[in-house]
């Protein structure tokens, strides 16, 4: 067994009823515990070693058995030692929930000190319910990705935006210049590490461009959430977006200027208000000296 080595504030226990065949803890763990409710949730806490089976570190190929002993000892949360200061701009704050915009060059989390994470405490008001915790981001945008990012202001509400994002109940969409000739809309199917991958896209506007032939403001919701989906679907059909320093053709990559891809809108139902929520992050400077006029939603 690997010992711990953080400190516990609390352990959940489950005791595994009489069940008929033996069954994979990937299967059987999930929703047993009120803090790893969702599959991506208990994947972490297995990849943190969090959970134990008959005192023995589990793992996502472990099988269950009837009377097996289960525990999940919830680590004591760490505040950053001290608070990095990023003033964010906040577009929707209540008790339970922010949406804030991500600048580009830097992280959303991570074990950098210089994340999103780690200056939300400045930026967001303390809730006052009783799970109030440490917010925290639902989910990621690249480093040089600009946007819109949903954040958790309490246990519950993490563990329900989650499984929203894990549902697919949170629609996307972003906006990204994109290089050359291109349909006016379509949908690019592919497969990123055996897993499938869907975007589709929407041609708003074109420009000529003497360097680059074309450049175009695209529309993009990506319907599965691949790394670099987006950057990596665009690619593959010949139009890069501009400014991409990974995913690009040599003689189109435009250096300095960072990348023009922006997650301009989320959409979903507040899973404890019911309110049906639409939040946009109005498109950054550099968007505008490209394209200047007003941007359909």
């Amino acid at each position: 067994m690997r010992k711990l080595i953080f400190k516990i504030s609390k352990e959940e226990t489950h005791i595994v009823p009489e069940i008929s065949t033996p069954i994979r803890f990937s299967e059987y763990g999930v929703g047993i515990f009120e803090n790893a409710s969702t599959k991506s949730a208990l994947k972490k806490a297995i990849k943190k070693n969090l959970i134990t089976i008959n005192d023995q570190t589990a793992s996502t190929a472990t099988f269950i058995q009837s009377g097996d002993c289960i525990k999940f000892s919830i680590p004591e949360e760490k505040k950053p030692k001290k608070s990095f200061v990023l003033k964010l701009n906040v577009l929707f704050e209540d008790e339970y929930l922010a949406i804030i915009h991500k600048p580009a060059g830097i992280l959303v989390s991570g074990n950098k000190f210089r994340t999103v994470a780690n200056a939300l405490v400045q930026n967001l008001k303390a809730s006052n319910l009783p799970d109030a915790t440490i917010p925290q981001p639902i989910h990621r945008l690249d480093f040089e990705t600009t946007g819109i990012l949903l954040v958790g202001k309490t246990s519950s509400s993490i563990r329900a935006l989650s499984k929203l994002f894990e549902e697919k109940q949170i629609d996307k969409m972003y906006y990204a210049i994109a290089i050359g000739k291109m349909e006016n809309e379509g949908i690019i199917s592919s497969t990123f590490d055996g897993k499938p991958a869907i975007s589709k896209y929407w041609l708003e506007k074109t420009l000529s461009s003497e360097r680059f032939e074309k450049l175009n403001l695209v529309k993009l919701s990506p319907l599965t959430g691949r790394t670099h989906q987006l950057r990596k679907h665009l690619l593959s059909i010949g139009n890069p977006i501009l400014g991409d320093k990974k995913y690009f053709i040599n003689h189109l990559i435009l250096k300095g200027k960072g990348l023009y891809l922006h997650a301009y809108s989320l959409a979903f139902t507040h899973p404890f208000t019911q309110e049906k929520m639409y939040v946009k992050d109005n498109f950054i400077q550099r968007f505008e000296k490209i394209f200047i006029g007003n941007f359909s939603d």
